[in-house]
């Protein structure tokens, strides 16, 4: 994380390796940082993938002004900034959870700047919720905020990953971030869902999940959008919320699959190591 973007609110750290074509661009999710997308850029970048990684906002290496509260519209905001800063034009643009939330909205808002978005984990922001879903939406921060802050990271990464190394980093990263800003982090997650039956993503679109998240409705909404968007939705075997940690092996090779199905990779010679 070598390069510094000035925002008026806030100093947004990032990298930007390679040369591409293509471009892709990950944004991690809320209350850890770019490093669980370290094995995931590494398979990028053997495949001679142009590979931007950023923290965002209050997360990771970048900060937030004294006295400036998260909020989603200012997050959303730097990612158009950051991909103005590094000129790049339609990148694939990789999400996880919060990440992938502004992924969605940002192909939402500027379809002309992206050439297609891959969700991991993500809650579906445009879908349909049961009454029971909303209701949950609703209270989960209110839960959160109840839980003591030095107990709340053991019990976010209990929750999100599955293999013991995983639930770990997982602990360590989400304890950085003061419990007071993940209560924001989290409250702006949930600003992005808004139902909208019509809606249909006007770039390519691919869905990947950890068959074992436990996290809202992932589990359950993202087969439900795969359908509504005609696309595959890619499950990876014995993987919680924080895939990237729990198999990044196998993420990375879906990951490499869907670049190379939409025509933007070579297709790997037999043996290609990952």
């Amino acid at each position: 994380m070598d390069r510094h973007l000035a925002r008026p609110t806030a100093n947004v750290a990032f990298a930007d390796q390679g040369v591409g074509p293509p471009t892709v661009v990950l944004t991690h999710g809320a209350g850890v940082d770019h490093s669980m997308f370290d094995g995931l850029a590494a398979s990028l970048a053997q495949r001679s993938v142009r590979v931007i990684v950023w923290d965002i906002r209050g997360h990771g290496q970048s900060t937030l002004g004294a006295g400036v509260r998260f909020a989603a519209v200012d997050a959303l905001e730097d990612l158009g900034a950051l991909l103005a800063e590094c000129g790049v034009d339609t990148p694939i643009l990789v999400g996880h959870s919060l990440g992938g939330n502004l992924v969605q909205a940002f192909a939402q808002e500027h379809p002309e700047r992206v050439g297609g978005v891959i969700i991991l984990d993500s809650a579906w922001n445009a879908g349909p919720l049961s009454w029971i879903e909303r209701f949950a939406l609703r209270i989960a921060a209110p839960m959160l905020s109840v839980i003591p802050e030095r107990v709340l990271p053991r019990v976010m990464a209990r929750a999100s990953a599955e293999s013991p190394d995983a639930i770990i980093r997982t602990e360590a990263v989400f304890a950085r971030m003061p419990k007071r800003r993940f209560l924001d982090v989290w409250a702006a997650t949930a600003s992005f869902v808004t139902p909208d039956p019509a809606y249909r993503s006007p770039v390519p679109i691919a869905l990947v999940r950890g068959e074992r998240d436990r996290t809202g409705n992932i589990a359950t909404a993202t087969a439900r959008w795969a359908e509504v968007e005609m696309v595959t939705e890619h499950v990876i075997p014995n993987a919680g919320h924080m895939v990237t940690w729990d198999a990044p092996e196998a993420v990375s090779r879906v990951v490499l699959e869907i670049l190379e199905g939409w025509g933007l990779l070579s297709t790997r010679s037999e043996g290609t190591a990952l």
